[in-house]
């Protein structure tokens, strides 16, 4: 796939997989934004999108203890036992071990960031024995990152080829491949990275927005190209492949736009937590935060809630 230059590189692959209406898109995404949810559909949501959080902590100065908070949080949200538990907890491959002791026999999946996060700046080897070293120490799902320089010089072929090695490093565990949007720059880049991905995933992995460590991450636009990709993939392999947007998303009133858009992009099918994500820094506190204004009428100081650790 790989051509004498990334202008011909591009354009053949943007002949392949199509172009974005940038203008469609903003439009359309703008439309989301005004939808009106009403009572029991709005706790719905909100209870919904509890359950679609990965629930992280990506610090250098992460330890078993506070993994074991970050776990406790995940399995028990809040106080009320309508609530249901998050989707995961992601940490450094060092921590996994120690979350999976915590979560074990639960719902709550582990999942560990790999292949050098953020940069990719690693030889493949590496980035591969970290992806397997994740998963023996018990990872349920890894999030890698593409190689981004690979990608924009017009190396198609060698992103494939090094996602598909990590699939095969991931055994069973599945896989969230994450594009980094804010140095993609455009509509067409991201839709056509999304294929690029796309094309060595299987059922069940993931293609996801960000690693939520640059300054632009999700966005209702961003995350409408690549929805509008995995519908178009879907429609030509029948193939379902999940999404998870990360960074960015900080209120329930977000939360709930994102999840109108999948529901009237991909259908209810993708409405559950085996095919989205969210990824957002204090969301997890702001949807329980509402759903407590749902249930009493009234407003909890945000000191109510524990603090809830990052998600990206």
């Amino acid at each position: 796939m790989v051509a004498k230059s990334p202008a011909i590189a591009f354009r053949r692959l943007f002949d392949e997989v199509g172009t974005v209406d940038q203008i469609g898109v903003e439009e359309r995404v703008a439309k989301f934004t005004t939808r009106s949810i009403k009572k029991a559909s709005k706790i719905w949501g909100l209870k919904k999108a509890v359950s679609m959080v990965d629930l992280t902590t990506l610090e250098g100065k992460d330890t078993p203890g506070k993994v074991a908070s970050l776990c406790q949080k995940a399995l028990q949200p809040h106080d009320d036992p309508g609530i249901p538990t998050v989707a995961a907890v992601c940490v450094y491959p060092s921590m996994v071990r120690h979350a999976r002791k915590h979560v074990a026999d639960s719902a709550v999946k582990v999942a560990s960031v790999a292949t050098a996060f953020p940069s990719g700046q690693a030889p493949l080897k590496t980035r591969l024995g970290e992806v397997r070293a994740a998963v023996q120490d018990g990872a349920d799902e890894i999030d890698m990152v593409i190689n981004r320089g690979a990608f924009l010089a017009g190396d198609f072929s060698r992103v494939e080829d090094e996602i598909a090695a990590v699939v095969e490093a991931c055994g069973v565990a599945a896989l969230k491949v994450i594009l980094e949007v804010s140095e993609l720059e455009t509509f067409d880049n991201i839709r056509a990275a999304s294929f690029v991905a796309m094309g060595v995933l299987r059922e069940g992995d993931f293609i996801k927005t960000s690693t939520g460590k640059t300054s632009l991450n999700a966005t209702l636009g961003n995350n409408q190209v690549m929805l509008e990709a995995i519908r178009d993939f879907y429609l030509d392999t029948g193939i379902a492949i999940g999404m998870k947007p990360a960074g960015g998303i900080r209120t329930a009133k977000q939360a709930l736009q994102f999840l109108i858009a999948v529901k009237e992009t991909l259908g209810d099918a993708w409405l559950t937590n085996e095919r989205y994500r969210f990824g957002a820094s204090s969301l997890l506190n702001d949807l329980l935060r509402q759903l407590e204004k749902e249930k009493s009428g009234s407003y909890q100081a945000p000191y109510y809630f524990s603090e809830a650790a990052e998600s990206y």
